[in-house]
């Protein structure tokens, strides 16, 4: 089912740190900002040859980066996102096999304007999990 890592997320307090540490620190390319309000973040993501790190800042009130930001004040790794050929065909097989999709279990629009899942993180070995159709 999987394909290729396709990003990292890291959840931080302020983008602009986050920036700065990757850009001018690391000397590697940062795309532009990006706000997700239906995910409640903004985002940018850090291109290396091999994969990419998506950092992650709250977006309102109800963001769930906030409350992973309560309990990891330093920010951390969030998730992994990995590529999928059809989301469809995924979640069905998850959802068959007993797997909880988060949310309405229906994909949304991601950062990278393809379906998203994601899937929950006590029935993966602590890990959030995300997936993308490419």
């Amino acid at each position: 089912m999987l394909n290729r890592l396709n990003h990292i997320a890291i959840a931080v307090s302020n983008l602009d740190e986050g920036i700065k540490i990757y850009k001018d620190i690391l000397g590697v390319e940062v795309s532009k900002k990006l706000a997700l309000p239906k995910h409640g973040v903004t985002t940018v993501f850090v291109k290396l040859s091999n994969t990419n790190i998506e950092l992650l800042e709250p977006l309102g009130k109800d963001s769930p980066i906030s409350n992973f930001l309560i309990k990891n004040p330093s920010g951390g790794v969030h998730h992994l996102c990995y590529e999928v050929s059809n989301i469809k065909v995924s979640v069905e097989y998850l959802t068959n096999s007993g797997y909880k999709i988060l949310g309405d279990g229906i994909p949304r629009e991601g950062a990278h304007g393809k379906p998203v899942i994601f899937l929950h993180p006590k029935q993966f070995m602590g890990t959030l999990i995300e997936l993308e159709e490419v």
